[in-house]
């Protein structure tokens, strides 16, 4: 009898604790990423209009990054980050149209560059994943290339520069 009562206690003690052990153990852990932004390409969807020529588009990314100091304030434009600088700009997309059989970069009257807007720093101190989409023309009326691609790279506030992702091909009517 009295060793069932300590067999008894011997149980109410260990069994709750290997239960928490193993609530423990089995929890998912914590996506850990590099301090340097990683993007990949996730789609490219024209935005239909009433004409007959492809105008614009939404071009999306995914992206990780350690830290999680990703985006830019409205008001950040001191140095680094002023206008005119290499890091007034977060989010980088270089344009190009296919011409004889090769793709060759165009330099464009405007830029497709765009500021990410800040994420709070509190929401991602241990690392960040999420979805950029942009909104883009993608129609250079000065030309008769009718394929087009992009190079993608992303830059966070210690200017760590991710990869650089090149799209694939996309066709653009344009009349």
């Amino acid at each position: 009898m009295q060793k069932q009562r300590l067999l008894r206690k011997i149980l109410y003690i260990i069994m709750p604790t290997v239960f928490f052990i193993g609530i423990i153990t089995s929890c998912k852990k914590q996506n850990e990423y590099p301090i340097e932004p990683h993007i990949e390409y996730l789609s490219f969807t024209k935005i239909p209009n009433s004409g007959t020529a492809d105008n614009k588009a939404f071009l999306a990314i995914t992206f990780t990054d350690g830290d999680g100091d990703i985006g830019l304030e409205k008001d950040d434009t001191l140095p680094p980050f002023n206008p005119g600088s290499e890091y007034y700009y977060n989010y980088y997309i270089e344009y190009y149209e296919k011409l004889n059989d090769t793709f060759r970069r165009i330099d464009l009257p405007f830029p497709f560059n765009a500021r990410i807007p800040f994420v709070e720093e509190s929401l991602a101190e241990r690392g960040i994943k999420g979805e950029i989409q942009i909104e883009i023309y993608i129609n250079n009326v000065n030309s008769t290339a009718d394929s087009i691609r992009f190079d993608l790279q992303i830059v966070d506030r210690a200017q760590h520069k991710s990869n650089i992702v090149t799209t694939p091909a996309f066709y653009i009517k344009k009349k």
